[in-house]
């Protein structure tokens, strides 16, 4: 028997339950894992509150670990007992000991440490397929970055920036401000006090940005529109306060046709070759200093209901672990 969190119905943090559990031995074509870090995501509030849908009641959450692999199944050849591994998008996360398909799993280099794999999987994935793939990003694109301070956020300026960009983020506090300007924003905006589509205005020269990347939603559409100069790109990501409700088609042709996606992770790295390929340039921009990886809290396992109410409350900033 090991520890892990369940949640038997949907709704707020009081129904993740810390109970023990039976993993079974892995199965053909899984690898057993022992996590040593787990990650927090607010996919993981989507699945508890039930916006987006588990495939089986109770399940255990959690899309994002790292550890330590303890045994593999029938026809697995790529991974053996003490690899340490990680993984995203697989939900089940939520415990100490689980099994993880194999084509979900990567091998980490030496040089990054299991915490910071467990922060940056799903994060930073999400940030290489926004930069690299949603927009390549290139220099002179001016983008701006919904709630820069957040987990995806300050990942995501630093990769844009290193790429050339100017870098525009919207926080919640002076002190957000601050971490955002540490990782990589060139400007600010505390949008609890300034009105962010005409501060874009101002920062920009009334040029307006190449592209906006959205990952709060209903409480920024449609003014994140307005920040897009014609023929720019609004990229919906996630839905930190509420999915957007009501999309119109006829605000992109009135706002300067301009182009509107709603991307996910899981998408973009359906393939081995392209989660391969992502996790790659993801390790490569961590190793070579390009990117780094805040990890601002942890809490263990047990004490998760505390840790989504901090995330959903925004009192947390970067990336934030849970300790089984």
């Amino acid at each position: 028997m090991v520890h892990a969190v369940q949640v038997h119905q949907t709704g707020g943090p009081e129904v993740l339950t810390y109970e023990e559990v039976v993993v079974p031995p892995p199965a053909p074509g899984q690898v057993q894992v022992r996590h040593t870090a787990i990650g927090l995501n607010f996919i993981d509030v989507y699945f508890r509150t039930g916006l987006y849908k588990a495939a089986t009641m109770p399940f255990i959450p959690g899309n994002e670990g790292a550890g330590v692999v303890e045994a593999v199944g029938p026809d697995v050849t790529d991974f053996h007992p003490g690899d340490r591994v990680a993984y995203a998008m697989t939900i089940g996360a939520y415990a100490e000991l689980r099994n993880v398909p194999a084509a979900a799993l990567v091998h980490l280099p030496a040089a990054i440490d299991d915490r910071t794999a467990a922060a940056m999987m799903l994060k930073g994935m999400t940030a290489q397929y926004l930069v690299r793939r949603t927009h390549h990003i290139k220099p002179g694109d001016v983008i701006l970055v919904q709630a820069a301070a957040g987990g995806v956020g300050l990942i995501l300026c630093q990769w844009a920036k290193h790429l050339g960009a100017t870098v525009i983020g919207t926080v919640g506090s002076k002190d957000k401000g601050e971490l955002a300007l540490a990782n990589g924003c060139d400007e600010v905006i505390l949008y609890r006090d300034e009105d962010f589509v005409h501060r874009v205005k101002e920062i920009t020269s009334g040029k307006l940005c190449d592209v906006v990347y959205d990952g709060v939603g209903q409480a920024t559409y449609p003014a994140s529109l307005d920040c897009l100069k014609p023929l720019g790109l609004f990229v919906s990501f996630g839905n930190a306060s509420g999915a957007i409700k009501n999309f119109d088609l006829l605000h992109l042709s009135a706002k300067g046709s301009l182009f509107a996606t709603r991307p996910t992770l899981g998408t973009f790295v359906a393939k081995r070759a392209d989660l391969i390929a992502t996790a790659n340039d993801l390790f490569e921009a961590v190793l070579t200093g390009a990117v780094k990886i805040p990890i601002h809290q942890t809490y263990a396992l047990k004490d998760v209901q505390k840790a989504h109410r901090d995330l959903e409350g925004r009192n947390t900033t970067g990336a934030t672990l849970l300790l089984p």
